[in-house]
């Protein structure tokens, strides 16, 4: 079941400027070396480019030969040589090693580097410092916005989270402020912008600084998107982590979708080669199944295939001139229809391999004890189990995290003996890991009077100190209370559900989670949409440590249309799950709104942990 929108839907904005707009800032700067030319391209550059100018593209202005920005002697014999890469040191040493072993052979050649999204000023000291800086120009390509579907846009950063989550990093604040600007200048002005974290709140001031400077250009115009939310990864590390249900999301998880589009193996295909597809609304098999809960979707294929068999039938009883219809009008449609759906029956059956292999069942069981907080001594038990059975280094992590994170960091004899099992099973190696996830908050370790609570706390300071131990002693020994908790008390995160929970007439966000629990990011956006204002949330911002971090900023309505006021931009800093895309655009279809999804890079609860692992897979 494909979302159906409600008639008085507000309709998307065309986002194929975007493209367009890249693709023409990019040919400008391939022109400004007239003459063929070869093109080194950075890795993780070639699949967004590849979305937005292809080879033959490339070709029509004069680009060569392609290669691959990688640590080895450059086998070009082009005279002029073209470097589009992110804007990282290592490559700096590279061209800066190309431009001096030309030097020392004797030969010159023209060489230009192109930063995307933005250059750094640290790039530039680079090749000062290998002494190349005279002999390369430096553009930047300022493409900072990939529409992957009709209601997704991507900055495609994927070392945004680590590098500011971890590192503390604000060099990406610009790119985000920049992304901003230009969308509110392509689709006027945003009436109402609601916001929540300090990562928000620096692009957020930074973006307002844009668009004062250049006050004027968006004046005039009637704004498309009605609301704006922005929130930091940070704010919400409990839904990122866990398991995802819906097909998209498990897509993700199973196969990794890599800038829109997925490679299914020999498995899935069941022949000898691989298949790249597209994953957007155009695949109408895709846009059919992918906010399903997985349960669902077997059904919904089988019932797909025999349609699709009634329909190639009807020609039996056809005349020549039927016949001759068919053929020119349904009969393409239906052989593609016919490969798609395979492709996602082969898909479906290799997710349920792997996930019987793993036992997904006790997993899925283990993550809504952990959400609901029963049963902890049964799931760090589970988790010891999966550690000692070297099941997988990353969704150990990951379990580890979401206990500690439900729990308000763990009891310190819990923390060391996780940490040594950890360690004893996949190695030493990764002790730096450790260091990490407890810097991002992500793992840590209770404080010995953490688990008091602020009434516990003040009773403790009435009583003598002698006595006030034990009265610790005593707190302590009940249940940990952790702002998750009360958080999701608040908000009533854990649905409580008479009987089963239906999973085919999904009644609420939680089904994204078998109806376990509702994506914390995502209720926070609904009831900010609802009051329109964090009014009324004082306590919730205050248990996410957000005092000073959650903002409001409603400007005059009168030029926005109805149908604007129910267009609503979320943007996700530091990564965004196909899970929250699937729960709000649920909600949408309840409460007649239309989501678009701005994130720094797609993400999943793997990809959060690797971001933060020191040992490389």
């Amino acid at each position: 079941m494909a979302f159906p929108h409600r008639p008085d839907a507000p309709e998307l904005p065309d986002f194929s400027m975007l493209k367009r707009l890249a693709r023409d800032q990019l040919i400008y700067l391939l022109e400004q070396l007239p003459g063929k030319k070869d093109l080194f391209i950075e890795a993780d550059l070639m699949s967004p480019l590849d979305r937005i100018a292809n080879v033959s593209i490339l070709k029509q202005h004069e680009v060569d030969k392609l290669y691959k920005v990688e640590n080895k002697p450059a086998v070009s014999s082009s005279e002029q040589l073209c470097f589009l890469v992110r804007p990282r040191i290592k490559n700096m040493r590279y061209v800066a090693s190309l431009v001096n072993a030309d030097k020392l052979a004797g030969r010159t050649r023209k060489y230009k580097v192109i930063f995307s999204p933005q250059k750094f000023h640290a790039c530039e000291m680079v090749l000062e410092e290998e002494g190349v800086y005279g002999d390369v120009s430096c553009d930047e390509w300022a493409f900072s916005l990939l529409p992957l579907d009709v209601d997704l846009l991507s900055m495609e950063l994927p070392e945004f989270f680590r590098d500011y989550f971890l590192e503390g990093d604000q060099r990406w604040i610009n790119t985000v402020a920049q992304a901003l600007h230009l969308l509110s200048t392509l689709y006027g002005p945003f009436p109402n912008c609601y916001g929540i974290g300090r990562c928000t709140k620096m692009s957020y001031e930074l973006w307002r600084k844009l668009e004062e400077e250049e006050d004027g250009e968006t004046k005039g115009r009637r704004p498309e998107i009605g609301h704006v939310f922005l929130l930091d990864r940070d704010v919400d590390f409990v839904t990122a982590l866990c398991s995802q249900v819906v097909y998209e999301g498990l897509v993700d998880d199973t196969f990794r979708v890599k800038c829109g589009s997925v490679d299914f193996g020999p498995e899935v295909t069941s022949s000898d080669r691989s298949l790249k597809v597209l994953l957007n609304a155009e695949d109408k098999v895709f846009n059919e199944i992918r906010n399903e809960h997985f349960s669902n979707v077997f059904g919904f294929l089988s019932q797909k295939a025999r349609n699709l068999q009634a329909q190639y039938d009807r020609r039996r009883g056809m005349d020549i001139k039927q016949m001759k219809n068919f053929v020119s009008q349904e009969l393409k449609g239906l052989k593609q229809e016919h490969r798609l759906l395979s492709v996602h029956i082969g898909a479906c059956e290799s997710i349920m391999k792997k996930k019987t292999k793993q036992d997904f069942q006790e997993l899925i069981k283990t993550e809504h004890a952990l959400l609901e907080g029963f049963n902890i001594r049964e799931s760090t038990s589970y988790i010891e189990e999966h550690i000692d059975r070297q099941v997988s280094p990353i969704e150990s992590l990951r379990l580890m995290c979401l206990l500690s994170i439900t729990e308000n960091g763990l009891i310190p004899k819990d923390y060391r003996s996780l940490k040594t099992q950890y360690l004893q099973s996949y190695g030493p190696e990764h002790l730096l890991t450790f260091s990490n996830l407890r810097r991002a908050g992500l793992l840590t370790e209770q404080a010995p009077g953490d688990t008091l609570t602020a009434v516990e706390s003040k009773v403790s300071k009435l009583v003598t100190d002698k006595a006030a131990g034990k009265i610790t002693d005593a707190f302590s020994s009940l249940a940990k209370r952790s702002n998750f908790r009360a958080i999701s008390k608040k908000l009533n995160l854990i649905p409580r559900v008479d009987g089963e929970y239906d999973l085919k007439v999904p009644r609420d966000m939680a089904y994204v989670f078998s109806g376990a629990y509702v994506p914390l990011s995502c209720r926070l956006i609904e009831q900010v949409l609802e009051r329109r204002s964090w009014q009324g949330l004082d306590e919730v911002v205050r248990l996410l440590n957000c005092n000073e971090l959650a903002f409001t900023d409603v400007t005059k309505e009168d030029k926005a249309s109805s149908e604007s006021l129910r267009l609503i931009m979320v943007v996700f800093l530091g990564g965004c799950t196909f899970s929250e895309i699937s729960a709000l655009r649920f909600l949408g279809r309840e409460k007649g709104y239309r989501f678009i999804f701005l994130t720094t890079a797609v993400t999943n609860s793997a990809r959060l942990m690797e971001a933060m692992s020191e040992v490389k897979a």
